[in-house]
């Protein structure tokens, strides 16, 4: 595969403790924020698009990957959990903590199976 862009997202889970939560408002921090035409500049269909989705949180077994892979129209997407993130306490040391996830995603194709 051929890398071709890289996008950088940062999301929150306020009150709930939702790490997945806070993995898909990253997500969606990265895309929302550009308009990616990478597949009509190169010739690929959409579908084409191979997609690796590297989040960080404090407790990465807590994220729903296929939830992560649904926020995406089309594309093939890989998910990688790792520890990141942050976790920030309540300041009156009860409830859940406000949970912070970041995300690099990275776009590209399999330049070799493209035809002409």
């Amino acid at each position: 595969m051929q890398k071709l862009l890289v996008e950088f997202g940062m999301g929150t889970s306020l009150r709930r403790g939702d790490y997945t939560q806070a993995a898909k408002r990253a997500v969606q921090d990265a895309l929302w924020h550009n308009s990616i035409n990478l597949a009509e500049l190169f010739g690929f269909d959409k579908e084409d698009m191979r997609i690796t989705l590297d989040v960080g949180v404090q407790k990465p077994d807590a994220v729903d990957a296929d939830a992560l892979r649904e926020v995406f129209p089309y594309g093939h997407v890989t998910v990688n959990l790792c520890k990141g993130g942050l976790d920030i306490p309540r300041p009156e040391g009860t409830g859940n903590p406000t949970i912070m996830a970041n995300v690099a995603l990275s776009v590209g194709f399999d330049m070799e199976t493209r035809n002409d």
